[in-house]
């Protein structure tokens, strides 16, 4: 599992429409609706602050939640849509669906590196940059699993470890269809600045060589 889930704690609503709504605004939550799952979908209130530090966060409409509700069992769900305030871009309503075990969702799943003490490149003082500490994925409900592992072991100063090289768990495939970058070794930075200086060098002579053919 893909770390502890997170909780997130409502209250079921009482009464429905538009009054209902109101009146939870009023007091502080946010109104909302729980549905899928073959089960009547649970109208349910959220405190304000609550949500809104959650929003904060980032990433809320692909992150999976504990729901839970007094008198009802808790239920995975990941959010379908957050409402707005269109002048004040505040929380107004949300839309939870229920997950069964065989649902596809896409999740960021965090990257965990091996290898890094026997690498040739970090070994020469190259530098490990971490291009995607997370990796967006469609995964099942059922199976998220709790990282996704590169291998480092074999990277010299200059190469890098893309999406296609990796062994990502059985069931789940990148959001993403080209390859991209995870990780690379980079030259440290005093080396860099060494060959910048030794190019400007070789350019120097290049254009003094010039400047004698010309006369």
């Amino acid at each position: 599992m893909a770390g502890e889930i997170p909780d997130l704690h409502a209250e079921e609503r009482t009464g429905t429409g538009k009054g209902a709504a109101r009146q939870a605004r009023r007091d502080g939550k946010v109104p909302g609706i729980v549905f899928g799952g073959d089960v009547d979908p649970l109208p349910i209130n959220i405190p304000f602050n609550a949500l809104f530090a959650r929003l904060k966060q980032g990433r809320f409409k692909s992150t999976l939640f504990n729901l839970k509700v007094e008198g009802h069992d808790d239920v995975r769900v990941i959010c379908r849509d957050v409402q707005r305030d269109v002048v004040k871009d505040l929380p107004t309503h949300l839309d939870l669906m229920r997950l069964r075990r065989t649902t596809k969702i896409n999740l960021f799943i965090p990257v965990e590196v091996v290898g890094e003490e026997v690498s040739p490149g970090l070994k020469k003082g190259g530098v490990l940059t971490l291009v995607r500490p997370e990796v967006e994925l469609i995964v099942t409900a059922g199976d998220i699993p709790d990282h996704v592992t590169i291998d480092v072991s074999d990277l010299n100063i200059g190469d890098s470890v893309t999406i296609s090289s990796v062994n990502l768990p059985e069931g789940s495939k990148p959001t993403i269809d080209r390859d991209f970058v995870i990780a690379n070794v980079s030259a440290p930075s005093g080396l860099r600045a060494a060959e910048s200086e030794d190019d400007g060098e070789e350019v120097a002579a290049d254009e003094v060589e010039a400047i004698n053919v010309e006369e």
